[in-house]
């Protein structure tokens, strides 16, 4: 090394006066990076609520689903809160800008809402009475292990 690093983690001004930048992490941390996608999903002049469309549009389906299971409607209103998370995912992947939507990367955003969405939906289908869904295995993996 040519002695241009400080000790501190940052990099030195270099002979022309303009501060180079480093790949290094800076010894102290001094605040928190917005998940990517983070930012607004319209622009900075439009009402709150248009800005925060994809978050409110994924609240609204599972408010809707959650009012049906109120309702007695438990296998739908379960469904609709599974593709509540489903419809997250997919805005994640579909949108650069997703506002409060997103959470934390891209990839782990859209991996969580897709996976807990589909986990949520299949057991739905499967909930007794007369269920949609029957997977054979699991009723011998059942038996197998409740003795």
């Amino acid at each position: 090394m040519n002695g241009s690093a400080e000790a501190s983690g940052t990099a030195a001004e270099p002979a022309g006066g303009k501060k180079r930048g480093t790949r290094r992490f800076p010894l102290w941390t001094r605040d928190t990076a917005r998940p990517e996608g983070g930012g607004r999903a319209a622009p900075g002049d439009a009402p709150a609520p248009a800005r925060q469309w994809p978050l409110i549009s994924v609240l609204a389906v599972t408010g809707l689903g959650l009012l049906l299971t109120a309702f007695d409607v438990f296998r739908i209103g379960t469904m609709l809160v599974g593709l509540a998370l489903i419809g997250g995912a997919v805005l994640r992947w579909a949108l650069p800008g997703v506002g409060m939507l997103a959470v934390r990367s891209r990839f782990t955003d859209m991996v969580t809402y897709g996976l807990l969405g589909l986990v949520i939906v299949l057991l739905a289908m499967m909930a007794q009475p007369d269920p949609w869904l029957r997977i054979p295995f699991l009723q011998d993996t059942l038996h197998f292990t409740v003795r």
